[in-house]
């Protein structure tokens, strides 16, 4: 798996980031990542859902506002505080992946969207944790950061924006991993999980990082409206990420979603 580094490491970058934008409304879009994939395996109210790493909280309050029993945490206090003061009634709270507080198989549904290849260390103890709170016969779907052409592209124009603003990297700190589908299949695999299937998603297209590119509304880059509603491309933007997508996807993604399945318990 590849490395990427920047400036700042991994949990201060989190912490800016949430600190800089509201708790987030309840995601509108279900035809966009994350909400599109959580909803391949959330179809109804049977059972309590997890959301590690729920960040600002766009999916933990969509389902929580259909009255479905959920619970997130997230190891960034700034992101708990803000959703707790946007609605109190969350059940939402500071926690880590690598080492939950929840009893065994404590939940039928596990959604990590952008979680796992922030870990420097620990990743595997991670996926063991999920694996040890999910049920049997429970579903996981999860996300990944690339390792192809996309993210690399991603992290070149980042290193040349640095260099460009005087922010070169004086201190290479950890910042993602990047991993193939067969290094995170592998994973899953090793922790007992039954992978089903692994789709390249384009989350924030690289087009989206060019103006010229994003649909009218977004123009301005507003965070909370892109969170909302998706990353949404002008048409000509949207048709070349589509052509793009269509003939290289592994390389034209910017994630990876798995769905996976904890096998049922053997009596």
């Amino acid at each position: 798996m590849r490395v990427t580094y920047r400036s700042k490491d991994v949990k201060s970058y989190w912490e800016d980031r949430w600190s800089s934008i509201d708790a987030d409304a309840p995601m509108e879009n279900v035809g966009a990542y994350p909400l599109r994939y959580a909803n391949l395996i959330i179809q109804s109210n049977d059972g309590p859902i997890l959301e590690a790493g729920c960040g600002a909280g766009r999916i933990v309050r969509y389902y929580h506002n259909l009255g479905f029993t959920v619970t997130g945490f997230d190891y960034v206090d700034t992101a708990i505080s803000k959703l707790k003061s946007a609605d109190p009634t969350l059940d939402v709270d500071i926690g880590d992946i690598r080492n939950l507080k929840y009893p065994d198989q404590a939940f039928r549904y596990i959604l990590a969207f952008g979680l796992y290849h922030n870990l420097e260390t620990g990743l595997s103890d991670a996926i063991n944790e999920t694996f040890r709170v999910l049920k049997g016969g429970g579903w996981v779907c999860s996300s990944f950061r690339a390792d192809n052409i996309q993210t690399r592209l991603v992290d070149w124009l980042a290193h040349m924006r640095a260099k460009r603003t005087s922010q070169h990297y004086s201190v290479r700190a950890f910042h993602k991993l990047n991993l193939t589908k067969s290094e995170y299949a592998t994973l899953f695999r090793n922790a007992g999980f039954d992978v089903q299937a692994i789709m390249p998603v384009e989350n924030m297209p690289i087009l989206y990082k060019f103006s010229f590119f994003r649909a009218r509304s977004h123009k301005i880059f507003d965070e909370s409206i892109g969170r909302k509603e998706g990353y949404k491309l002008s048409r000509l933007g949207g048709l070349l990420q589509s052509f793009l997508m269509y003939l290289f996807p592994d390389q034209f993604c910017n994630i990876y979603v798995m769905i996976a399945k904890r096998p049922e318990s053997k009596c």
